[in-house]
């Protein structure tokens, strides 16, 4: 069942830590399930196609979204950042908004 309308508070940590082991794997699952929209990130961009059909019907849509929308830089590739802006109807055909950049002072 896809869980509409969660934010990230309410994402059962336990529901990320394996995601995390899988993908996060410079950190322990506790540590990385701390900053939960970055675990969410990187499958995201990285996962299989099991794990990203998995992610989204235990966060749904709602956080994806806002997890794609608060990207920074380098979580991202040119590749994954347009199919999610397709997939989560953020962006019409060919409008897809550049990826997030860094930007030093």
């Amino acid at each position: 069942m896809v869980n509409v309308g969660l934010t990230m508070m309410d994402i059962d940590q336990n529901v990320l830590k394996p995601f995390a082991s899988k993908y996060v794997w410079w950190k322990t699952p506790d540590e990385a399930v701390a900053m939960p929209e970055r675990v969410i990130a990187q499958v995201m961009d990285i996962g299989d196609y099991a794990d990203v059909q998995r992610l989204a019907t235990e966060v749904g849509d709602d956080v994806l979204r806002q997890v794609l929308v608060q990207a920074e830089a380098g979580q991202f590739s040119q590749r994954s950042w347009t199919y999610w802006h397709y997939r989560l109807g953020l962006s019409p055909l060919d409008c897809v908004p550049a990826l997030p950049i860094r930007r030093f002072s």
